[in-house]
């Protein structure tokens, strides 16, 4: 294994820890800021599953920023893998909760936090294994950044507007956003 790839699997393995540590913490931080508003866009304002994607989403997008700064020669696809493993945490997520949760009748704590550990866990997988495919075109790179800006602000909108739909509602008070 070449030093990128070794540097980077290192960074992949931290960052999933650095993910799933983050998004616990915010799943608190936005009543430890006494329902701050600006906290509240990027922290888990209620119980729906909108909420807690964002748990996911929000730090893996942190990290990515970290990783560019960490990883001086970044592999070509870097953009396009880290996107693809970003997306796959929320789709990993509903797909694993809502799975469990139909064959079981309803939702268990326990389930809940291992299906977003492996969600992380699958995402980063993903990323890493994408990072070094072979002529991929350069244009990918650019389209996966605007995907990235186009989620982080669909997350940002729909925590102060979201649409009336079972997965942006929260289960416990029926309410919607912040």
């Amino acid at each position: 294994m070449d030093i990128i790839k070794s540097k980077v699997l290192k960074l992949e393995i931290i960052g999933t820890f650095f993910i799933i540590v983050l998004g616990s913490l915010l799943h608190f931080t936005f009543e430890w800021s006494k329902k701050f508003w600006l906290v509240g866009a990027f922290s888990a304002v209620n119980e729906s599953t909108w909420e807690h994607l964002k748990l996911a989403v929000i730090p893996a997008l942190l990290w990515m920023l970290i990783e560019m700064k960490l990883i001086k020669e970044r592999p070509e696809n870097f953009f396009f893998a880290k996107t693809k493993g970003i997306y796959a945490m929320p789709f990993f997520i509903v797909l694993i909760f809502y799975s469990y949760k139909a064959i079981l009748g309803k939702d268990f704590l326990v389930l809940d936090i291992l299906t977003f550990m492996a969600a992380v866990i699958l995402g980063q997988i993903i990323a890493y294994q994408l990072m070094f495919w072979k002529n991929l075109p350069k244009i990918y790179n650019k389209i996966a950044l605007i995907f990235l800006f186009l989620l982080f602000l669909s997350f940002l909108i729909f925590t102060f507007y979201p649409p009336h739909n079972f997965l942006f509602q929260d289960p416990i008070n029926l309410n919607y956003g912040i």
